[in-house]
Parts: structure tokens; sequence; C-alpha cells
């Protein structure tokens, strides 16, 4: 085994964790929420919070890494996840359970804001799209077995289990990174804390408003609350037009395919997270099925994107990025049309294939558009470019969450939906009509949010791999 395989087995392992704890206490709510004796409104919040932190974490820990050296932010945030996974297994109530989702998900930030910098730190341009293909194989599987784990542990063992799990990966993650991981040069560079403070905070007050409005209505406060979340997004854009070393330097949108390739990905985050969600609703609130059965439903997507992702990724090496990412988005939203065929005594069927489809469609996006990223990407700014990457999609992720939960309680009484999509209820007769009905409105707007990342990963450009780095001109 040379030494770049176990290069790439450390970053495999590392972001494998991550992405398993995006999706595997989503089956385990309705448990967790059980347990400690809490209310769905303020646990649904072990699952916004996570994403949160990692959302505003990878606008910054991507450029620690350029200053401080990637691999140490990368191991560290590898420790960090570790002993926030133990912490949260160990939690005697909902708000230390929370609190250590906090530790989590910094850990996560550094890792995810760092790993795609160090592949580009020690594989040339015209190879980086097959490890790239690798790492896609860790999010796929990690999110398959999030979803399956979920269920297995939560169901069979505990779901204090989902969160111990990690401990040994994270250990055997750790020795791999301080062997292999090859030491990168330090960047003189400077934080943006106003641009990543501000961000935050409009990061937070949206999801609020949106999560209350699912619980509580729509009311003056939750529409004030999301209109100064609105305001804080204006005032955060004018912020990083003024700071000396905004998040991503604007000379960066210069380069067309880089802007066009992290905007691509931020729109595939945004539309396609929403479509597990509600399929997952529909799965357990219309058709009554367990988290566990739900899960082996969605399995099939998973599996093909994590075989497919490596020969896709080559294939991105080959002839660029353009056409692969485009076609992947194009056939996620092709699985949305076989999704909304469904109704309330449909074929279960229709799913799985769906799930295959969407799962082939991602396995040739996300390997080759995050290959286009940092090959357009200027060397000195590789921990900069991978950070808001997974800032983007991270934000759509969390976007993406709260449309789905509010989409849900226009379509029946908010507290039945909401219950519906912890998987705690289910509904019957014509209200169960009436949430196909808003299923389905969800779906198309998902599409139509797919198509337009389609739009833009088209409008990229043609791409020419080179065994060089570029540069940008100031």
């Amino acid at each position: 085994m040379d030494a770049s395989f176990k290069l790439i087995i450390s970053l495999l392992l590392a972001v494998l964790m991550g992405a398993v704890d995006s999706t595997i206490v989503l089956l385990a709510l309705p448990t967790i929420t059980d347990s400690l004796k809490t209310q769905l409104s303020l646990s649904i919040w072990i699952i916004l919070i996570y994403l949160l932190v990692i959302a505003v974490g990878t606008t910054q820990l991507g450029r620690l890494g350029d200053i401080l050296a990637r691999k140490n932010i990368f191991i560290s945030g590898i420790a960090i996840f570790t002993v926030g996974s133990a912490l949260c297994g160990a939690s005697a109530d909902i708000i230390e359970l929370i609190s250590f989702r906090v530790i989590q998900g910094v850990g996560t930030a550094m890792v995810q804001s760092n790993s795609g910098a160090i592949i580009a730190d020690n594989f040339l341009p015209n190879k980086r799209g097959r490890v790239y293909g690798y790492t896609a194989v860790g999010y796929n599987a990690g999110a398959m077995l999030g979803i399956v784990l979920g269920g297995v542990i939560t169901t069979f063992i505990g779901w204090r289990y989902i969160f111990y799990i990690n401990v040994p990966i994270g250990i055997f993650a750790i020795y791999y990174a301080i062997k292999f991981i090859n030491r990168s040069t330090p960047v003189r560079n400077k934080l943006d804390l106003p641009g990543m403070s501000t961000l935050g905070a409009a990061l937070i007050s949206i999801s609020y408003a949106g999560v209350n409005i699912s619980t509580a209505g729509i009311t003056t406060f939750n529409l004030a609350l999301m209109g100064f979340g609105s305001l804080l997004i204006l005032l955060f854009i004018y912020i990083e037009t003024k700071v000396a070393k905004p998040l991503l330097p604007l000379k960066v949108f210069r380069i067309k395919i880089l802007s066009y390739s992290l905007f691509a990905s931020f729109f595939q985050s945004l539309g396609f997270l929403a479509v597990v969600f509600i399929i997952i609703m529909y799965l357990q609130g219309v058709r009554g099925l367990s988290p566990f059965d739900s899960a082996l439903l969605l399995l099939p997507g998973y599996v093909i994107g994590s075989m497919l992702g490596p020969y896709f990724g080559r294939l991105a090496d080959r002839i660029g990025s353009r056409i692969p990412a485009t076609v992947g988005l194009l056939m996620m939203a092709g699985a949305i049309i076989v999704y909304s065929l469904i109704t309330v005594n449909s074929t279960l069927y229709i799913v799985l294939i769906a799930s295959g489809i969407s799962g082939t469609g991602s396995s040739m996006f996300f390997p080759a558009n995050n290959s286009a990223v940092m090959a357009n990407s200027p060397k000195e700014l590789y921990g900069m470019s991978s950070g808001f990457l997974r800032t983007l999609a991270n934000i759509g992720m969390l976007g993406s969450f709260v449309i789905s939960v509010s989409i849900a309680s226009l379509s029946v009484p908010r507290s039945v939906a909401f219950e519906v999509f912890a998987g705690v209820g289910k509904l019957v007769g014509g209200v169960s009509t009436s949430f196909m009905s808003g299923i389905h409105y969800s779906l198309y707007v998902s599409m139509a949010i797919l198509l337009l990342g389609a739009f833009l990963s088209f409008s990229r450009g043609k791409e020419e791999r080179r065994s060089s780095d570029i540069t940008v001109k100031s």
C-alpha cells in the first residue's frame, strides 16, 4: 500500500465521520426526544446547530489552515470531533447534547474546510478528480451509513451509540493523518471575523424563524426575525466589500469556472437535501414505515453513488468537469420527476428507482464539481476555496432543511406536520391526501433549484486540466 493511497484513507475516514453525523441523528431524533423527555421544537436543534456551526466555521477554518498548516488543523479537527462525539453519547439532558453538538460541528468544519485543499496540495491538477471521487465515496458512504446505522443502532443498541461509534474511527483516522498527510507551507493571511460573525447571526436568525414558523405559525415576531436575518445577509455582503481579507477574495470571481462551480454546489445542496427529508416524511408519515425500513428504501442511491464516484472522477480528469457535473444535476432533477409519481397507495418501487437515479447523478456531480473548484483555484487560495465550497454546500443544506420543515407545515396542521417530519406520527385519510399535495409542491420547488444549478454548471464553460497550478492576476 503506497503513501498516496494511505493518505486517501486518512481523508476518507475523516469525511466519513462528518457525513455519518449529517444523517444519523435524523432517524434517531424521535427516540432521543423521548429518552431525554424534551420537545421536538427543542430537540430539532440537535440537527440545526450542527449544520449552523459547520456552515459558519468552514468560512474561516480553511483560511486558518492556510496560516497554520492544513495538516495541523485537519488532525485537530478529527480529535475535536471525536471528543465531541464521546460527550454527545454521555449527555444527561437535551441542553448538554445540543452544546456538545457544537463541539462536533467545530471539528467537522475543521476537517471539511481543509480536506479539499489537502488533496490539492498532494496531487497534480490532472490527477485530483480521481481523489475527489474517493472523497465523494466518503461523503456518500457516510450519508448511507448514517441512514442505515441510525435505524439499526437506535432500534437494537441505543441512541447514544450513534455518537460513540465515531470514537474508534476517529482514533484510527488521527493515526493515519499524522503518519501520511504531508505538511503544507504556511501562507500569510488574516481571518475575517466581522464577516463570519455577521453571517453566523444571519443564518441563526433565519433558521430560528423558519423552524418557529413550522411550530408556532406566521407571527409578527417570526416575520421580523426573518427580515432581520435577511438584512444581516445584506450587511454581510457589504462587509465583504470593505474588509482587507474577505471570506473569498472578489478577484477569485474573475475565474468563471471557479465561481460557477461554487454556486452550482450551493444550488445542488439547497435543492436536493430537502428531497431526502421530504421522502422520509412520505415513507414514515403517509406509508407508515419504520425509520429502519425507510432507510433501506433510500439505501440503493447511496450505494450507487459510492461505487461510481471514483469512475466519474477519472472521467472528469480526462474531459473536464462541465459535462459530468451538469449531467449529474440533470439526473438528480430527473429523479425528482420520478419521486413526484408517488401517491398515497403507489408502489414503493418508485422510491427505489428514483434513489438509484439520484445516486448516479450525485456520483457524477460531486467529484467533477469539487475537482473543478480546486483545479481552477489559485494555489495561495486553496484553503479559502476549499472552505468556501463547503460553506456554500452547508448553507444550502441548512436552507434545504428549513425549507422542507416549512413546506410540511403549509399542507397539514403544523403540530401534525412536525410530528410526521420527526417520524413520530402517521397521517391518514384526507389529511394524508393533503400532505401529498404539499410533498409534490415541495418536490417541484427542489427540481427548479436543481435546474438552476445545472444551468450554472453548464455555463461554467469548457475546462482544460493542467499539470501545473494557476494564478490570479491582481
